[in-house]
């Protein structure tokens, strides 16, 4: 360790691991996207609130730039050091500190891991309902840092509505302890809300309370073959109408092809341009002769081509897996992520509007399409063809980009639904936010962090 800025934090936290090797460098140094060549100053692995007090200090007085980490699941660039900054993984601080069994809360640090979280509350009796398919390694930091979503945000809502309390390290090294779980607090302004989904641009999250539920009743899962687009959304106002939806996701035949060849079985007879997987509450006879007849009328109104109803939790999770598994079956092809929402009823005439722009800018590429219906955001993947260079893949795609922003636009949508702005999508953002927003932005940005040494670059520019 020859750099005299790292000699000066090892000796003032001499109890602090910090990692210099180059594979280290390269693994913690970059997110999911994979666009950009990780080159960090070196890896902070704090173990306490006050060592990520310490290294934001020492990042002040030395002028250097802190990329907060989590488990690096994220698909914009938003955990990306590219420049020397210095990453501060979360990853040892990831133990349960407290349950209240009253209050319904669990506070945790934030580098524990989604599905750990999961696995805590069910200890305690209780649920956090927040789910997705990287719950194994991403962080509940990490979810904060972006308000993820996932899977039954139809059902249960985002991140944000199950945050009770944070506490969080400023920009200057100051812990903020913000709302204490409390359920009805309305001394000022909320900065517990503004911390979700700032991506480590106004502060550290070091510990989180969440909200805990009781367990959902037993569910039933189904997958669907659908002709057309305007078909999904007819039957989604359908089985809403008729059913306790706890999910409904949906993927196109494309999708469904890269699952196949990674190893799912083939799921219906034929092929279906679209794909629902539907999760319902399953209570007794009455829920049962409800989704029959949810499902006969979806077919005598041509909406539905096939279906299948899980007979076993086995069954169930092979559904699961064919919407699941679709990022990791494509996770060794070069690709570009779009993540946008639109609002529900919107859905039909933006969707239209972006598959002829798709089509007409993109006629050679594989593009894959799936996402959460019930709550109006898309996941685009544009697959690089095998004989086109990286950079000009990377051209065209945001080329393609902007104007898929314009289209969101005039839709109402956002470029980015849950995976943040970070870095990839940050040319896009005054297509989502006018100019007024990004200045108040900025104006935030410059009290929580004054000398802008927290995630630069993402969101906006300095």
């Amino acid at each position: 360790m020859t750099d005299p800025r790292l000699q000066r934090l090892a000796a003032a936290l001499p109890g602090l691991r910090l990692l210099t090797d180059a594979n280290d460098l390269e693994h913690y140094g970059r997110d999911w996207t994979r666009h950009w060549t990780p080159a960090p100053l070196a890896i902070a692995l704090p173990g306490s609130v006050e060592e990520v007090q310490a290294i934001v200090r020492w990042a002040n007085d030395e002028g250097v730039a802190i990329v907060p980490s989590g488990g690096r699941t994220g698909l914009s660039g938003g955990a990306v050091a590219a420049n020397g900054e210095l990453v501060l993984s979360l990853q040892r601080m990831n133990r349960e500190l407290a349950f209240d069994a009253t209050d319904r809360t669990l506070t945790v640090q934030a580098g524990m891991p989604l599905q750990a979280l999961h696995e805590a509350a069910k200890a305690h009796g209780l649920v956090y309902p927040v789910d997705f398919a990287s719950r194994g390694s991403c962080s509940i930091g990490g979810n904060v840092a972006t308000n993820a979503g996932g899977i039954r945000v139809i059902r249960y809502g985002n991140t944000r509505e199950w945050i009770a309390g944070l506490k969080v390290v400023a920009g200057n090294g100051e812990l903020m302890e913000l709302n204490r779980a409390l359920v009805k607090n309305s001394s000022g302004y909320d900065l517990r809300h503004l911390m979700v989904a700032s991506e480590g641009t106004l502060g550290v999250v070091v510990e989180v309370t969440v909200r805990l539920t009781s367990p959902p009743p037993p569910t039933r899962t189904m997958l669907l073959g659908l002709p057309t687009f305007d078909a999904l959304m007819q039957v989604f106002a359908e089985l809403r109408s008729r059913l306790r939806l706890e999910a409904f996701e949906f993927f196109t035949d494309r999708a469904l092809h890269h699952v196949v060849a990674h190893g799912a079985s083939q799921p219906l007879d034929g092929r279906h341009p679209y794909y629902v997987v539907a999760e319902f509450a399953d209570q007794g006879e009455a829920d049962e002769v409800a989704v029959l007849s949810a499902f006969e009328h979806c077919v005598g109104q041509g909406w539905v081509d096939d279906g299948v109803i899980a007979q076993s939790e086995a069954q169930a999770a092979q559904i699961w897996w064919l919407r699941e598994g679709i990022t990791e079956s494509m996770a060794h092809l070069a690709s570009y992520k779009n993540d946008v929402s639109v609002r529900v009823s919107a859905m039909p005439a933006f969707l239209a509007e972006s598959i002829a722009l798709f089509e007409r800018e993109y006629p050679e590429f594989d593009v894959v399409w799936f996402g959460h219906i019930g709550d109006g955001n898309l996941h685009i993947t544009i697959v690089k063809p095998e004989a086109m260079a990286k950079d000009a893949f990377m051209t065209e795609c945001a080329r393609v980009t902007e104007l898929l922003a314009a289209t969101l636009q005039r839709h109402g949508g956002s470029i980015s639904a849950e995976h943040g702005i970070g870095l990839v999508k940050k040319p896009y953002l005054s297509s989502t936010r006018n100019v007024a927003e990004i200045a108040a932005m900025r104006g935030i940005k410059q009290a929580l962090d004054p000398k802008g040494i927290l995630n630069p670059g993402k969101v906006f520019d300095a």
